[in-house]
């Protein structure tokens, strides 16, 4: 009779695997993927111009914005009472890595 077999051990997910699936979760609505679009051809804007692209609600538009922002794949910055947004380079770059890497 043979030893028996210690169960396979797995390793955690990898660093990538964590990274792909945050930045996905993000991107997985339609609404902000149009943002991340909208933002790329223009390079920057602010909230009320991408309500305007939209047929979203301020608040709303806004939700997905904080969303991608926490995400890490655009910045805002206060411009007097509005908010500049425009993609972070690097990490756009990030996300078309870890898809190239599936």
């Amino acid at each position: 009779m043979s030893p028996p077999r210690s169960p396979q051990v797995r390793p955690p997910h990898s660093a990538a695997d964590v990274e792909l699936a945050r930045l996905a979760r993000a991107l997985a609505h339609p609404a902000r993927v149009r943002i991340v679009r909208l933002l790329a051809r223009r390079g920057e804007c602010v909230c009320g111009q991408i309500v305007l692209d939209l047929p979203l609600a301020q608040a709303t538009v806004s939700q997905h914005l904080k969303v991608l922002k926490a995400a890490g794949i655009i910045h805002g910055q206060v411009d007097g009472p509005r908010v500049c947004y425009c993609l972070d380079p690097k990490a756009l770059k990030r996300v078309k890595e870890l898809i190239g890497g599936l």
